[in-house]
């Protein structure tokens, strides 16, 4: 697993009993960036898609490049009190504890073939909502690209999308 080693691991963040998966490390050696972006536009070249959504805030990171790779438009999704226009949100349960998600109404039209892209699938809460607030836009979803899966928690379980791409998986 290319590059697999550049991830560290944090005990007890955000609270005690949670090993982190940190990915700012890995994220800060340019070959490791550039693969992550140029595999997951490779799986998803000749999809269709038009746009591409990230999940604050680290979503953002592989988003908005993907989007460039791939030719369609970037779309933010939000924690509450950041996005000006009108949304539509949802709440959804973590590993530890619950958040809330928004994304403007007009984000998405029906039609739009959606790629979603975040950086670890843990609970596939954060996932769930935005697969959500996506389809009652009228969005396709094409896929889910992550960089990092933890298998163990079973979050993929969680989600509607059965075409799932993770770079790399820990069990």
């Amino acid at each position: 697993m290319k590059y697999v080693s550049l991830f560290r691991q944090i005990p007890d963040y955000p609270k005690e009993g949670i090993l982190f998966e940190d990915i700012t490390t890995y994220w800060k050696d340019p070959e490791a960036l550039a693969y992550s972006i140029k595999e997951i536009a490779k799986n998803f070249e000749n999809k269709g898609i038009t746009k591409v959504i990230g999940l604050e805030a680290r979503g953002f990171v592989i988003a908005a490049p993907v989007a460039i790779a791939l030719n369609a438009g970037f779309i933010p999704i939000r924690k509450p009190g950041k996005l000006p226009a009108e949304k539509i949100s949802r709440s959804y349960d973590l590993e530890y504890g619950q958040s809330t998600l928004e994304m403007h109404k007009d984000a998405i039209e029906a039609g739009d073939k959606v790629l979603i892209c975040d950086d670890i699938l843990a609970t596939g809460g954060t996932l769930s909502a935005a697969e959500s607030m996506i389809l009652e836009l009228g969005g396709e979803i094409v896929g889910i690209a992550i960089v990092s899966e933890l298998g163990f928690l079973k979050g993929r379980d969680k989600l509607n999308t059965k075409n799932i791409y993770a770079l790399y998986q820990v069990q």
